[in-house]
């Protein structure tokens, strides 16, 4: 730089500098080596900058279920507990006919889609339910196509986390959804501080193959009641009659009543002779 300001052939802005310059003192001193502390120093501040933001991990939230199903009806009670302790209670009323595995699956696969929708994506789910957790966990296979349908719910609803984990608790451990469940099962009402949902059909699809499965089993059902009910109302000596008893006789055993198998049978016999008496005529 002094070089160039201190050339007499110096022209243009540079002229100019030297002008404004010459009042000023100026020394010139040569060019040291660059220490290499300063070099690394300069390596290590470039990478810092370069790298990409660390990523903020997703805060993990704890969910216990569990159904509950009672002559009055069935319910799933849900607890979501979040890192910093804020607890969400969940009711889930079942209005369709369930079993008691149907009811647990239920409670485990709405608490999944309020999981998603409320944005966690970090969960452990624990539950009491020895079957469920074992069949989810493939720890136990799925004999019942209902319980295979609904494995293959969860499975669904686990690539929306990004990390689940299910664990088998003993039911003392899970005593705030099992008292949820039960308090709206009892009572019909939905605590104050709890939201509520309705389900009025299966969060699975069964198809039309399962319905005609279960349609042999839901008949035989029907035809057992029917014959314990027979059997309850029979006729006995020193039993007052009861009018149910001939219709039942007349499903079960396909038996008419006194009077009108008497009836009947006077017009098969007429019918028989007045064939008969044609044939003579003839």
């Amino acid at each position: 730089m002094g070089e160039i300001i201190q050339s007499r052939e110096a022209m243009g802005r540079i002229a100019k500098w030297l002008v404004e310059l010459m009042s000023e003192t100026l020394t010139y001193a040569p060019r040291k080596a660059i220490n290499s502390q300063a070099l690394v120093d300069f390596v290590v501040e470039w990478t810092d900058s370069q790298l990409p933001p660390a990523q903020v991990q997703a805060e993990l939230w704890t969910m216990y279920f569990d159904g509950s199903l009672m002559k009055t009806g069935a319910r799933a009670g849900l607890l979501f507990i979040s890192l910093l302790g804020i607890h969400m209670r969940y009711v889930v009323r079942i209005h369709f006919a369930a079993s008691n595995n149907v009811v647990e699956y239920e409670a485990l696969v709405n608490g999944l889609k309020i999981a998603i929708e409320l944005g966690v994506r970090r969960l452990d789910v624990r539950g009491d339910s020895q079957l469920v957790i074992d069949q989810v966990m493939k720890a136990s296979n799925c004999h019942d196509p209902k319980m295979e349908a609904y494995c293959k719910e969860v499975r669904r609803l686990e690539d929306k986390f990004h990390s689940l984990e299910l664990v088998h608790v003993a039911r003392r451990y899970n005593e705030a959804a099992d008292e949820l469940a039960r308090i709206t099962s009892t009572r019909g009402t939905v605590p104050p501080d709890a939201f509520s949902r309705d389900l009025h059909e299966p969060s699975i699809d069964l198809g039309s193959g399962a319905d005609i499965e279960t349609a042999p089993a839901q008949q035989t059902n029907a035809v057992e009641a029917l014959r314990m009910a027979a059997e309850v109302m029979e006729v006995r000596p020193g039993r007052p009659f009861d009018w149910r008893t001939p219709f039942l006789d007349c499903l079960i055993r396909c038996e008419l009543p006194e009077d009108r198998y008497i009836a009947l049978q006077r017009k098969i016999n007429f019918l028989h002779i007045h064939m008969q008496g044609g044939g003579e005529r003839e």
